[in-house]
C-alpha cells in the first residue's frame, strides 16, 4: 500500500468509525453527511471521493467490521476441521474459540452496541444464518442431532452465550475475559470439568 492508498484507507476508517458512533446515538435515517464529516474530521468533498451516499458508507463499514472480526482468529476456515476432526475437537464452547471472540468484543464494544440496536442494518440476522448453515448445522450433523431439532439447538447456543456477553457489554466489559469464558463454559457445559478429569484419568491409566 503506497502513501496515497494508505491515506485513502485511513480516511475511510475514520468515516466508518464516525458512522458507528453516530448509530449508537441516533437512528440511521436521521444521520447526515455533515455529521459524519464533522465527527471524522474530514470535509464534504472528501466524503464524496469515497462514497456516493451514506448507504455506500454503511456497506463498507459492515464489510470492514466483518474483516476485523475474522482477523482475531488464527483459524480462518474450519469447514475442513468440521468434516475431518474428532468430535471432541468440534466443541466450540472452549477457551480456544471464546477468547478471540471476547477480545474482539472488548476492543469493539461500540460495534456490538450498534448491532444490538440495529440488527437488520448491521446484518446480524444474515451473520446468524451463516453461522447456523456453515458451522453449527454441520457440527450438529456430526453429533447425529435430528435435522428438525438443529434450529433449536442453534438458538440455545447462540442466544444463551450472547445473553451472558450482552450483560458483560452493558457493564462496560469490566470483568476479566477469563471470568466470562469460565462463566459461558459453566452455563453451557456444566459438567465439562468432570468430563475432562475423567478423560485425563483414563489417558493416564493407558
Amino acid at each position: 500500500m503506497n502513501k496515497s492508498e494508505s491515506k485513502y484507507y485511513n480516511t475511510a476508517l475514520l468515516m466508518n468509525q464516525a458512522l458507528i458512533e453516530l448509530l449508537n446515538k441516533k437512528d440511521y435515517e436521521f444521520i447526515t453527511i455533515k455529521e459524519i464529516c464533522k465527527k471524522a474530521g474530514v470535509n464534504r468533498s472528501t466524503f464524496y471521493l469515497h462514497y456516493d451516499n451514506i448507504d455506500d458508507l454503511l456497506s463498507e463499514t459492515i464489510e470492514n467490521t466483518n474483516k476485523k472480526f475474522l482477523s482475531y482468529f488464527t483459524e480462518k476456515d474450519i469447514s475442513y476441521k468440521i468434516k475431518s476432526n474428532e468430535k471432541d475437537d468440534l466443541i466450540l464452547i472452549t477457551p480456544e474459540y471464546l477468547l478471540p471472540y471476547l477480545n474482539y468484543i472488548k476492543d469493539n464494544k461500540v460495534v456490538y452496541q450498534v448491532s444490538a440496536k440495529h440488527p437488520i442494518m448491521m446484518q446480524s440476522i444474515k451473520k446468524y444464518n451463516l453461522l447456523q448453515e456453515n458451522i453449527l448445522y454441520p457440527i450438529f450433523s456430526r453429533f447425529n442431532i435430528q435435522e428438525n431439532l438443529r434450529k433449536y439447538f442453534s438458538a440455545y447456543y447462540i442466544h444463551g452465550v450472547y445473553a451472558i456477553i450482552d450483560e458483560w457489554i452493558k457493564d462496560g466489559c469490566k470483568d476479566d475475559i477469563s471470568l466470562i469464558v469460565d462463566t459461558i463454559i459453566k452455563c453451557v457445559r456444566p459438567f465439562e470439568k468432570e468430563y475432562e478429569d475423567k478423560r485425563n484419568n483414563q489417558n493416564n491409566q493407558k
